[in-house]
């Protein structure tokens, strides 16, 4: 199994215009259907290295770290539960909270080879400020995120965290292209006035 951000196939029969549907390929595959698992693995394969590489930011460890989130998509397709998110949905949480966890364990790590190295040095007041600010930023966004509405927020993940086009996100969601469109719209304007908020 290897995994690449290259271009999606070209349509052929397994895939319609509108894109598979991914809830019934991952029910398929916590069964154990092998060729339901290959083509959902085509399906997410791309969003999953865009969305684990933005928050990565080392092309090699993105790598890794998707082939590990679908690695785990297989093994755990059996608690994917579509009354609380698209399957899509459940795959990118899958890939963002392996990403986090490779960035807090290499963080973790090379701050333990710092102390050794270094046990005196202390860090200039901006840089650490920067830290805080960009922390609690993130926060923000998060909140922010969370008072949008599911259809809202797995546009807006897709578009802007897995790095889609909205024609690739519309495939993703199996929606009509005006549909993500309007979504985006309409999310971007919320999340703005949310973090305009003091």
């Amino acid at each position: 199994m290897s995994v690449t951000a290259g271009e999606p196939r070209s349509s052929s029969g397994d895939r319609t215009a509108a894109g598979p549907d991914l809830d019934d390929l991952l029910r398929r595959t916590a069964g154990g259907d092998r060729d339901a698992f290959t083509r959902l693995y085509e399906a997410v394969c791309r969003p999953v290295v865009g969305l684990v590489t933005a928050v990565v930011r080392d092309a090699a460890q993105a790598e890794e770290v998707a082939q590990e989130v679908l690695v785990e998509v297989w093994r755990t397709a059996g608690r994917f539960r579509s009354d609380r998110g698209s399957a899509m949905t459940w795959v990118l949480t899958l890939a963002h909270r392996r990403a986090v966890d490779r960035v807090r364990s290499a963080r973790a790590a090379g701050e333990r080879e710092r102390r050794s190295a270094v046990r005196d040095w202390e860090r200039p007041y901006d840089e650490v400020a920067e830290e805080v600010e960009r922390h609690l930023e993130h926060e923000r966004v998060g909140r922010c995120l969370a008072e949008l509405s599911r259809a809202q927020r797995e546009c807006l993940v897709l578009a802007y965290y897995a790095g889609l086009t909205h024609r690739e996100v519309a495939a993703a969601l199996t929606q009509p292209l005006g549909t993500v469109k309007a979504r985006l719209r309409s999310g971007l304007r919320l999340l703005g006035e949310c973090l305009g908020r003091p």
